[in-house]
């Protein structure tokens, strides 16, 4: 059996940590939302539960992943952000889902810039892009406000037209 650990990450307000079974209530409320639209949902519970397995799944195949963003204090789950390239994508993202508690709270801001410090910082990438629905004005809008650059489209076999958004490269990254 072959073990692995999912680092932990803190920011001012946030913990970005492995996915506990206690955060689950949490995941698949989102996922059987129209909220989770635009990332493929909605979903069952039991396609719920398989894809929030398929998180640890992840950083173990890839050596990187994504984190359940939890409150600092509270612990409580409130999204998951973090480094996420499944087969048919053109190249790894940082991939940001809030739970309609955090919205509106920048809390999707602060974990995708220290998701994207990890990705430069710790694994010594280059260069990393998020992947958007047209449609989807809240993710753009944050594209944005990180700094990310629209760096043209793709045609995803499910979930249709994508925009890709290329961030700023380790050397623009502010200190």
């Amino acid at each position: 059996m072959s073990s692995f650990t999912i680092p932990t990450v803190e920011t001012d307000r946030l913990r970005l940590r492995a996915p506990e079974m206690r955060d689950f209530d949490a995941y698949a409320d989102f996922y059987a939302s129209e909220r989770s639209a635009a990332i493929g949902g909605p979903s069952d519970r039991p396609s719920s539960f398989r894809s929030f397995l398929a998180i640890g799944g992840h950083w173990q195949i890839r050596g990187f992943g994504r984190w359940i963003v939890a409150d600092r204090t509270a612990d409580d789950a409130l999204g998951i952000v973090g480094l996420y390239h499944p087969d048919d994508w053109p190249e790894p993202e940082i991939a940001w889902t809030v739970f309609a508690a955090a919205e509106g709270r920048g809390v999707a801001l602060e974990a995708a810039t220290a998701a994207r410090a990890y990705a430069y910082e710790t694994l010594g990438w280059t260069t990393v892009i998020s992947m958007v629905a047209p449609e989807n004005t809240r993710s753009l809008a944050l594209a944005q406000r990180i700094g990310a650059r629209h760096d043209g489209d793709f045609d995803h076999p499910i979930f249709g037209l994508m925009q890709v958004w290329r961030h700023l490269s380790p050397g623009e990254v502010p200190a």
